[in-house]
């Protein structure tokens, strides 16, 4: 049976703040907690003033506060942007904090841009070149390897749920390799889908935590009563993505009425494309949707993404879009 998460960015929408942002992240955790969601997972960037997730691990630390079943976990690190033992130290400290409920999903892009890298003290393409060997120095420290000649205080004993995320091959093979679950970010990056979950669960190895390939895939859902009214509340996505696309990035806007009609052909091309793994509309469209998602990945779980500018309206849209789920 399928299972169900949520990906949440920390919106911060226009007219409001990053306090009202990780206000509005606390309370949709919570609906998510109470509707069935699994896994409830925070994304890092930096230098976005629409995404304020960028200190996962304090996030989720004020998510864990708000809630007290459902998982909560970094989708994900950029681990370029960090040393392996800093990781360590974080996480096991949630460990400590909310004993069996942490995830540690890993990626490899920096999630930033050179300015970042500067700033961070991190020279990002050697980080990332060295990505394989800093994952299994981070699971090490969980593990309390000896031949690392140091303890992880706290670390050391932990055991979060360790991820590699990915969008293109290079993650689906080193999950493959590592034994680990692997997250495909479907969501905006479609492209190499089908041919990284072939690859990965092909070459997928045992290990000593997983024996056999877990796959999860990222779908946009914008559910609502109307059709009309979930293509109203999409258009604030859409927005940020064309914004993203053109180097004008900013907070959440307002829905706009018919915003993707309206666009020039080669943005709504553009939009087309990036959100091939979505579903726009009422119970049944989002469930007719996501069926066919499921169906044609096989994946052991969803995470749903899909940001509102009116965090009651995305609190209504993943209830609803569980309501498909749960009917599939």
């Amino acid at each position: 049976m399928t299972e169900f998460s949520i990906l949440d960015l920390v919106s911060v929408a226009e007219g409001r703040t990053i306090a009202d942002a990780l206000g509005e992240a606390a309370s949709l955790a919570r609906e998510a907690e109470a509707l069935g969601y699994k896994r409830y997972w925070v994304a890092e960037h930096h230098l976005m003033p629409g995404i304020g997730g960028a200190a996962v691990s304090v996030v989720l630390s004020h998510i864990g506060n708000a809630t007290s079943t459902i998982r909560i976990g970094s989708g994900g690190i950029m681990l370029p942007n960090h040393s392996p033992l800093t990781i360590a130290e974080q996480f096991g400290t949630l460990d400590a904090l909310f004993p069996g409920r942490i995830d540690l999903g890993l990626g490899r892009a920096p999630g930033a841009d050179m300015r970042v890298a500067r700033a961070l003290r991190r020279d990002l393409n050697q980080a990332a070149h060295e990505f394989p060997q800093d994952v299994v120095e981070l699971r090490a420290h969980f593990t309390g390897e000896p031949e690392l000649g140091l303890e992880a205080v706290p670390g050391r004993g932990a055991k979060p749920e360790m991820w590699i995320l990915g969008s293109s091959l290079f993650g689906a093979q080193l999950a493959a390799a590592l034994g680990m679950p692997y997250a495909f970010a479907s969501h905006f990056a479609p492209d190499a889908l089908d041919p990284a979950l072939e690859i990965y669960r092909r070459n997928f190895k045992p290990s000593s935590t997983l024996a056999q390939p877990h796959v999860m895939v990222a779908f946009n859902s914008f559910a609502a009563e109307t059709e009309a009214e979930a293509t109203y509340l999409a258009s604030s996505m859409e927005q940020a993505f064309v914004a993203l696309r053109t180097g004008t990035p900013g907070k959440l806007r307002p829905p706009v009425e018919c915003y993707r009609a309206n666009l020039p052909p080669p943005a709504q091309s553009a939009l087309n494309h990036v959100l091939q793994a979505s579903a726009i509309g009422t119970v049944d469209q989002v469930r007719e949707k996501l069926s066919a998602f499921i169906e044609r990945t096989d994946a052991d779980e969803v995470i749903i993404a899909g940001a509102m500018f009116d965090p009651e309206a995305r609190k209504r849209s993943i209830a609803l879009t569980m309501e498909a789920a749960v009917a599939l």
